[in-house]
């Protein structure tokens, strides 16, 4: 079978060729087809005219020229017709949808006619990949074929219309003008005027909350810049004028957002509260106020966020025939498809409620684990499942977020499947998958199928959870475990030895099998002093592993060829985590009398963050500024831990470190104790601190060390509690149900 027959073979879903038999464009190197124009050709004719010449170029030698229909005297002469020719009025294309597209051909000419929009450009690329053989798997350059002979099947009727009008997957190679127009794929900077999370961008605080509060939410009775006061005439006036000078600047953009900022604090005034109590939650203000300023603007669209405290559709006010609901999966995990895991019902029940009131709704899904854009996440099984589960629930656009423009696991694998299957949900998953993977990895694409099966499977096996706010140590046990990784490891030499030779493909393996070793450095952090840990027992202290430092080294590096920026959401750069270690490696050990000592906890972690269990406070590991790593986490309830010496042993000193980190909603507990005991039963107070909190708004990282001296009497137990703040400050915006969490890494007894 020929690389172009295989093609043709593979890609034959799109493909309807009613006679069979091949028209010759090219022949020996040599063509003497032209390609012709509408005379009213728009910009988008024109540019698919220079693609199709280029790629034609490009694979065979011959040069076709271009030109406009009304020169076109010779009736023999064969072309290929692109746009609303006259001579494509002879095609019958019916109504295409928009940015939808018709390649046809006789037994002599080919045709390509789109709807409105890049339809025709759309054509042009699918013309090239499904039956020329060429291929843009990446940000890199496409893959041409070098031939002599380009043909294409006679009597080709091949109608192709898109799923979903919107149409977003957010990794680097999407960044790339060409790989958006191969693939099919928008923009949100194309498409909107103005995006996402928008209510400060047309109403900003720095601008008007300390003159007049009152245009922001009312929480717990006081006003805070968390989101705006939508019961508010000045605020509904300053959103319109805001918008129409927008609108006036950027005349073209499809959509215009009007949507709550991220997080919670919505406002609770007596005239929002009395529009949320009619309509059954706090969308019912918000789909009122966006639909006011819909009706402004006829001619516009808009789209607001149905997200966490709007996720619900308001019982009675439906939203305007402009106004488009763009409904958030962020609380469903993903090991299993939207479709069916438990997480994502509340998901289905609001779609499905959202549905009975508009026909108009984008989903805003997720395929990262934000937390950490390189660990291994393998819900790769489950992309096409779940946009196929969007199409039929009459979602019409999807903006599958992934690590944006920094590279992550399996990143061009998953920009690549999701443009397909933005497309056409109903596309081959397997031929597509293993189209990708061959072309792309070369010989290692099976190894790397193995690779990726195996993650997969082994997700299942666990049962493990696969959330977009989760830590590759807290998998340990499970699909990441130190034996999983060795056979995934084992794949990748594989991978790596069947492209020995080749730069590119070998670089691209390098590049996926950065996850991996993403997971055993971070997991070495944990393990620490244990077997897979990065500290090395040296007499009765620990060292750093010798091979550490180069082994860190190289990974860095390796971030930077793949083209990996930041690693995680808000994290830090391969530089920044250079520097992490480079501050793990200069620290001193610590030991303690308390190290390895048993641990009972009244208040257990919970299960979204195990750590290691009481035993975190004495593993002799300090915690950094990921309080998901070296830190016990307490969820709204007291550390009360006491540590069971074995024998009474003389102590001077007792000290820890506690976080603050209110982006996560962590603080000092309010007030910290020390307790000592012969018994386990009866203790003595034998100190105490009070932690002053915050006076204002602080979202810096911050470890708070704790101090407590004694008497250098033999102690065997000894209690520690720190109290949980009642509350969350009120200015840091949180739902009414948030509580805060305190964390508290190594206690040391010296």
């Amino acid at each position: 079978m020929t690389y172009l027959l295989y093609i043709m073979t593979l890609f034959g879903y799109g493909c309807q060729s009613l006679t069979g038999g091949d028209i010759a464009l090219v022949s020996g190197g040599k063509s003497n087809y032209v390609i012709v124009l509408p005379v009213d050709a728009g910009k988008n004719d024109q540019h698919a005219a220079d693609v199709l010449k280029d790629y034609v170029k490009r694979m065979s030698g011959a040069t076709l020229n271009i030109v406009k229909e009304n020169s076109l005297k010779d009736k023999n002469q064969p072309a290929i017709f692109i746009g609303h020719t006259d001579h494509a009025a002879n095609i019958n294309t019916g109504k295409i949808k928009p940015e939808g597209f018709m390649l046809a051909t006789d037994a002599r000419d080919v045709y390509v006619i789109g709807g409105s929009g890049k339809g025709v450009v759309y054509g042009v690329y699918t013309l090239l990949e499904q039956y020329l053989g060429c291929r843009k798997y990446s940000q890199a350059p496409a893959t041409v074929p070098t031939v002599k002979d380009v043909r294409v099947p006679a009597q080709l009727h091949d109608l192709q219309e898109p799923a979903f009008t919107y149409r977003e997957t957010y990794y680097p190679a999407a960044f790339d003008n060409e790989y958006l127009e191969w693939h099919k794929l928008h923009r949100f900077e194309d498409l909107w005027g103005l995006w996402g999370h928008s209510f400060f961008k047309l109403v900003p605080p720095r601008a008007w909350f300390a003159v007049h509060p009152e245009y922001f939410a009312l929480v717990k009775g006081i006003r805070q810049p968390t989101q705006l006061c939508l019961s508010n005439e000045n605020v509904w006036r300053l959103v319109v004028d805001s918008l129409r000078l927008a609108i006036k600047a950027n005349p073209d953009a499809m959509y215009w957002s009007i949507s709550q900022e991220d997080g919670g604090g919505y406002c609770t005034c007596d005239l929002c509260r009395k529009v949320d109590a009619e309509e059954g939650g706090p969308s019912g203000s918000l789909i009122r106020f966006v639909n006011k300023v819909a009706a402004q603007f006829p001619e516009q669209q808009f789209t607001t966020l149905s997200y966490l405290y709007s996720a619900r559709p308001p019982q009675r006010t439906k939203p305007a025939a402009n106004v488009i609901i763009m409904l958030s999966s962020i609380d469903a995990l993903r090991q299993e498809p939207l479709g069916s895991i438990p997480s994502a019902a509340a998901f289905r029940k609001n779609l499905d409620a959202w549905g009975t009131v508009t026909s108009h709704i984008f989903v805003w899904d997720y395929t990262t684990q934000f937390t950490n854009y390189l660990a291994p996440f393998p819900d790769y099984a489950n992309l096409r499942p779940n946009l196929q589960y969007l199409s039929d629930h009459k979602v019409s656009g999807v903006f599958s977020q992934g690590s944006g423009d920094t590279h992550s696991d399996m990143a061009e694998f998953n920009a690549y499947v999701q443009a397909k299957y933005l497309w056409n949900p109903k596309t081959d998953a397997d031929k597509l998958q293993d189209d990708f993977l061959q072309g792309y990895y070369g010989k290692a694409g099976k190894n790397m199928r193995q690779y990726m099966d195996a993650l997969v499977n082994t997700l299942k096996q666990t049962h493990a959870p696969l959330d977009i706010y989760g830590n590759p140590v807290n998998n340990h046990r499970d699909y990441l475990s130190p034996l999983a990784i060795d056979t995934y490891s084992k794949l990748l030499d594989k991978a790596e030895a069947a492209v020995e030779g080749q730069p590119e493909l070998l670089k691209r393996v390098y590049a996926a099998r950065l996850p991996l070793e993403y997971t055993v450095l971070q997991q070495s952090r944990f393990f620490g002093t244990e077997p897979h840990g990065y500290l090395d027992a040296n007499g009765k202290e620990y060292t750093v592993n010798p091979r550490w430092p180069e082994r860190v080294r190289k990974f860095t590096a390796g971030c930077k060829a793949a083209g990996v920026t930041t690693l995680a959401e808000g994290g830090v750069s391969p530089d920044g985590y250079q520097q992490e270690w480079d501050s793990l490696f200069a620290r001193k050990w610590t030991n303690s009398l308390a190290f390895r000592a048993k641990v009972s906890l009244v208040n257990p972690p919970p299960p979204e963050f195990p750590g290691k269990g009481a035993q975190t406070l004495t593993d002799g590991l300090e915690g950094g500024r990921d309080f998901s790593l070296n830190w016990l986490y307490l969820y709204g309830k007291d550390l009360v831990a006491v540590i069971d010496m074995g024998t009474a042993k003389p102590v001077n000193t007792v000290f820890m470190h506690f976080l603050q980190d209110a982006r996560h909603y962590i603080f000092n507990p309010s007030r910290v104790s020390i307790a000592i005991s012969d018994d386990n039963i009866h203790f003595t107070d034998v100190g105490e601190q009070v932690i002053t909190p915050l006076q204002g708004e602080d979202y810096d990282v911050k470890n708070t060390p704790v101090s407590f001296k004694l008497t250098g009497k033999a102690v065997r137990y000894i209690r520690v509690t720190g109290v949980c703040p009642a509350d969350i400050p009120v200015w840091r915006e949180a739902p009414e149900s948030k509580r805060p969490a305190i964390c508290c890494d190594e206690i040391y007894v010296q």
